[in-house]
């Protein structure tokens, strides 16, 4: 898919911002397609650009029974459906460098988990597929760092970056944005806030990472008032049984609300 045909990966003052949702993994086709559907519907409505998101693997898990994924080449060709199906670019995270070009054959954009953000070989295998690369800020750096990140990405030759930023750590079980990295990071490369994964609560003693859903909205309405280009959030029509991170997922039973409080924040912001 060319540069052209993702949906506003350029600084979107004076537009909408760009929406990159889905379910934390790819549970199955079925899923795939019922989440991806509903999503469409209502970012058609509403004339925010959509990116469907699914794991096809999930590698950064707390306990050795966590869910993993139903196959890696099971699950990227769902995501191929997926995007053939619905006309939408799809995003999916590699974890190591022999998966990016695996992946690319599937998806239009990989995205770099946070954890591995400062692993050169992984970014650049990325960034060699000509796909656009999505970094994930590492929970443990600062926002200036990412500058580099970004520029491991161009200088393969690669122009197409964005960076998400998905929080930082605060002590041992908790994430906190900090809303002034936003305007920094812009200057790199387009931004996007992770809201859902912002507000996980990891390392609990259970080994099943915590969450708090209740301040999506509050999280979300902060990002848009400090112009970030797009969001990302993770959404399932049944969290509470997600098989992977459902104590930070939106009811997707909710989202058409959310997302029309924040066109309206967006639009009110472009005027002033």
């Amino acid at each position: 898919m060319q540069l052209s045909k993702i949906p506003k990966l350029k600084h979107t003052d004076g537009d909408n911002f760009f929406l990159l949702a889905g379910p934390c993994a790819i549970e199955g086709e079925d899923m795939a397609m019922r989440i991806a559907e509903k999503v469409l519907e209502i970012t058609t409505k509403l004339e925010i650009p959509y990116v469907f998101k699914g794991s096809f693997r999930k590698a950064n898990r707390s306990r050795v029974d966590s869910f993993t994924g139903i196959g890696d080449e099971k699950a990227l060709e769902i995501l191929a459906k997926v995007s053939e199906r619905f006309d939408v670019p799809t995003v999916t995270d590699i974890h190591e460098a022999s998966d990016a070009a695996l992946a690319a054959q599937y998806v239009d954009i990989l995205q770099i988990p946070a954890f591995l953000v400062r692993q050169t070989a992984l970014v650049v295998a990325a960034a060699k597929t000509g796909k656009v690369v999505n970094l994930k800020k590492g929970q443990f750096m600062s926002p200036e760092s990412m500058q580099h990140a970004a520029r491991k990405v161009t200088d393969t030759g690669n122009e197409q970056v964005m960076i998400t930023d998905r929080g930082t750590m605060f002590g041992y079980q908790d994430m906190i944005v900090d809303f002034r990295g936003i305007p920094t990071m812009r200057q790199y490369a387009p931004t996007v806030l992770d809201v859902t994964h912002s507000l996980q609560q990891p390392n609990q003693s259970s080994g099943v990472t915590g969450g708090r859903p209740d301040m999506i909205e509050t999280i979300a309405r902060a990002g848009i008032v400090n112009h970030v280009d797009g969001l990302f959030i993770e959404t399932h029509f049944d969290p509470a049984n997600a098989k992977s991170d459902g104590a930070n997922m939106l009811d997707i039973a909710y989202l058409e609300k959310l997302l029309t409080n924040l066109v309206a924040i967006r639009k009110t912001i472009n005027t002033l």
